[in-house]
């Protein structure tokens, strides 16, 4: 078997607007278990678009990107639903960033030789294939831009924002997530950053460049999010999966109130996972234990137990077509920071 027979059906991303999921969520309302949660989810984030003081933040954890619902989350910037977006870096690097380059996720299967993959260079998530030569020159690509920029230090939010500047100029995938966010000036934080393919093209440019070199520090990222929780006061969450992209949001509040500010508890909160509760995690605290932490308020609050590219299509499927995002103002929270490019909080 060679690579080129295993790398031959490009996994194809789910578009919103080609199919109106309103007549299903409608159903929903009136079933159980699963289907129930799923259209309560629905209505919660259907009330932050509405509600004209709310920002709301998107976390991904993850690989729905690369299983099909790229193209959903770019969408929700392109139709403001989202304002904020907190990821790992494999979402924002070795998926969205990738395909932007022109390379693609490829249906696999499980069941097969992982030994055979790795002498192809396949690399695997699950059932979907991808080629390591091209993710490599992800990692290259990473490592150009790193030798661009002015040396010092930089917050994930201001590297990842030189990404989609990059993208405008040199992308063959056009409306990927980080070229659309910076567009649209929606800011992207990987608080874990250097966990993807950005962390290999950044070792690499700190190798070639040792005495002065670009670094990514995490603590200007967790100190510009929390800027951010502070000046937008009423917040909504949006997660898929859990994690660092959840918890570091979460965390906004407490950090707001360590620096001295009254900061509201995240006033809707919604997360989709698999993860159990028994362990004493659920991929970091359910949302009515995070209430315990003066992170989320429990008023608008649903856990949605499924595998997420089985309900967030239908659930932002039904908010493109239910038309509410097309009243919101636009937040463009990476303004912020142009304004006080030091990054530094000012208390009123």
């Amino acid at each position: 078997m060679k690579k080129k027979d295993l790398l031959k059906f490009p996994v194809k991303h789910i578009d919103i607007a080609s199919f109106d999921a309103t007549p299903i969520i409608n159903s929903m309302r009136d079933m159980s278990f699963t289907s129930r949660d799923t259209a309560s989810a629905a209505d919660i984030f259907d009330r932050m678009l509405n509600d004209k003081s709310c920002t709301v933040i998107l976390t991904l954890a993850g690989s729905t990107s690369a299983a099909g619902c790229m193209q959903i989350y770019s969408d929700m910037v392109r139709y403001n639903m989202v304002d904020v977006i907190v990821a790992t870096g494999a979402s924002i690097v070795d998926m969205d960033f990738f395909e932007a380059l022109g390379f693609k996720h490829y249906k696999g299967t499980p069941n097969i030789d992982d030994g055979l993959l790795r002498s192809l260079y396949i690399d695997r998530i699950y059932d979907t294939f991808i080629d390591e030569e091209q993710l490599q020159e992800c990692d290259n690509t990473i490592a150009r831009i790193a030798d661009s920029l002015k040396p010092g230090v930089y917050s994930s939010r201001e590297f990842i924002r030189e990404m989609g500047r990059y993208l405008t100029k040199h992308a063959k995938k056009k409306g990927s997530l980080v070229q659309t966010a910076f567009e649209h000036n929606v800011p992207i934080f990987c608080p874990a950053f250097s966990d993807s393919s950005a962390g290999f093209g950044l070792v690499k440019h700190q190798w070639n460049h040792p005495d002065k070199h670009v670094s990514i520090d995490s603590v200007k990222d967790f100190r510009e999010l929390t800027q951010v929780k502070i000046a937008a006061k009423t917040t909504g969450l949006f997660m898929i999966g859990g994690g660092v992209p959840k918890n570091f949001a979460q965390d906004t509040v407490v950090c707001a109130e360590v620096l001295g500010y009254e900061a509201e508890m995240h006033k809707y909160a919604i997360q989709i996972t698999v993860a159990d509760v028994r362990d004493g995690a659920c991929s970091s605290s359910t949302l009515k234990e995070a209430s315990s932490w003066g992170k989320v308020s429990t008023n608008f609050e649903q856990m949605v137990y499924a595998e997420a590219t089985s309900v967030l299509p239908l659930i932002a499927s039904y908010l493109y077509h239910k038309g509410d995002w097309k009243k919101r103002k636009k937040r463009e929270w990476n303004n912020l920071f142009e304004k006080s490019p030091s990054g530094k909080l000012r208390k009123k």
